[in-house]
């Protein structure tokens, strides 16, 4: 999370998923602004990870940075343009009611979606 701050990242959370999940004990998902910025969170954080676990992160979508996805083991970090972070919302996937909306691009939370017929 500090790494992430570090780099200016925006709308950053973490959705714990211990016990919801054994793919990881937490996700993170932040947004950077451009490709560039993407990319740069993800390089950095993957050098840090390597740094200080001494284990290399595995990381997929970096050609592109639309969606970086870095698996630290225990924790998994998805990093977006903010206009794909909004178009796949995995804070509403993965949040299990915990988490907020996936933001806006402009930078607004998006609104909750009607709850499903026989859910109300």
């Amino acid at each position: 999370m500090q790494s992430l701050d570090d780099d200016q990242a925006v709308d950053t959370i973490s959705i714990p998923l211990a016990g919801k999940s054994s793919i990881a004990d937490h996700m993170v998902i932040a947004s950077g602004r451009s490709t560039r910025q993407v990319a740069s969170m993800a390089a950095k954080l993957a050098e840090k990870i390597k740094r200080e676990t001494g284990r290399s992160a595995r990381i997929e979508g970096l050609p592109t940075a639309d969606w970086v996805l870095i698996d630290a083991g225990d924790v998994i970090v998805h990093l977006f343009r903010p206009e794909v972070r909004t178009f796949y919302n995995l804070e509403r996937m993965w949040s299990f009611g915990d988490a907020p909306a996936a933001p806006t691009p402009d930078g607004a939370a998006a609104p909750a979606p009607a709850p499903a017929p026989g859910n109300a």
